[in-house]
């Protein structure tokens, strides 16, 4: 493989992955103390990875955190990570897929059981409510028993805890935040059908007194994103390599009927971001740098070739995110 000059960038990325090093996430923006991003689990289920986390993202904006999606192990990366319950404020699901939302019953519960005092509001689609009053439910018995001591008085796991349910365009505004919905590609639900109404998957634009970010969630190719995205100066982008996910389908599936296989073989195609198209949304948008997760089927020795693919397209700095990277 050829490499030109602006994939020598993509050399040094690597070398960091490596070496534990970390960068700026925009070329032109200079970090200051109230505001860091930690991706905490940067692989895409829902095969489980012994390196790394399910999606889940930590956007910290001067005294409050967001968690931007809540994979298995985000309690623990939040930890590892030196961030604490008290100051998450919200948590926000892009979508519902398992992948997604496989470690909010452990922030929930473990956040209850420590007594944190703050409010939390979870932020996501229709049905988050649901999912959210039912893990909820499920901390009954765990909030009857306490700490086994008798006369210990009853707390209720909902106390303190609202949910509120987005949609595109939905706008919210939080504490010199705000932060912009829109409705991505993840789904192909036909337009105004029940399901379409019923489940949807969400992009975020955080907008900060110091910089703007954009977090695709899973998508595919999307005019939605690249327009939610314009002149941001960052988009934490999800990618896909198809082929090997294709030959991990087939290897780890083999009890899956055959109709299974093809319906997720299209998802795979139509809903999710190859790195050409990781490139060219970033280019559409105008971005002033990137940031890959949510890695499905990639192979840590291919990242030069994920980097070049995107490079064809997008000339700006690009960093393939590794586990508790803070950016």
């Amino acid at each position: 493989m050829k490499m030109g000059c602006r994939n020598i960038q993509g050399l040094f990325v690597v070398l960091s992955m490596v070496a534990g090093w970390t960068f700026p996430a925009s070329a032109n923006t200079t970090a200051t103390p109230p505001f860091e991003l930690v991706t905490l689990g940067t692989v895409g289920g829902p095969l489980p990875n012994p390196v790394r986390g399910q999606p889940a993202n930590l956007l910290t904006n001067g005294s409050d955190s967001f968690l931007i999606d809540c994979g298995d192990g985000a309690a623990e990366r939040m930890a590892a990570a030196g961030a604490g319950f008290p100051s998450l404020r919200a948590i926000f699901l892009t979508h519902h897929h398992f992948d997604h939302i496989g470690g909010l019953f452990a922030v929930l519960g473990l956040r209850f059981q420590l007594d944190t005092q703050g409010p939390l509001t979870i932020y996501g689609p229709r049905g988050t409510k649901t999912i959210v009053n039912a893990l909820l439910a499920a901390m009954g018995p765990s909030a009857e028993v306490r700490y086994g001591v008798p006369g210990e008085r009853f707390v209720s796991p909902a106390q303190n805890i609202d949910v509120v349910e987005l949609t595109d365009g939905s706008v919210v505004k939080l504490n010199g935040a705000t932060i912009t919905v829109a409705l991505n590609s993840h789904y192909s639900f036909d337009p105004g059908s029940a399901d379409h109404q019923k489940h949807q998957s969400l992009s975020y634009r955080f907008d900060l007194p110091t910089r703007s970010i954009v977090f695709t969630g899973d998508t595919g190719p999307s005019s939605t994103v690249e327009k939610l995205a314009s002149g941001a100066d960052v988009l934490v982008a999800e990618m896909i390599d198809l082929p090997n996910t294709l030959k991990k389908l087939e290897a780890f599936a083999r009890d899956l009927p055959p109709h299974i296989k093809v319906h997720m073989a299209e998802h795979f195609e139509k809903q999710h971001l190859v790195p050409a198209e990781v490139g060219k949304m970033a280019s559409r948008a105008r971005v002033g740098s990137v940031i890959v997760t949510h890695l499905a089927g990639t192979r840590d020795e291919d990242a030069l070739d994920y980097l070049s693919d995107i490079a064809r397209n997008y000339s700006g700095p690009t960093i393939v995110s590794s586990d508790m990277q803070r950016h």
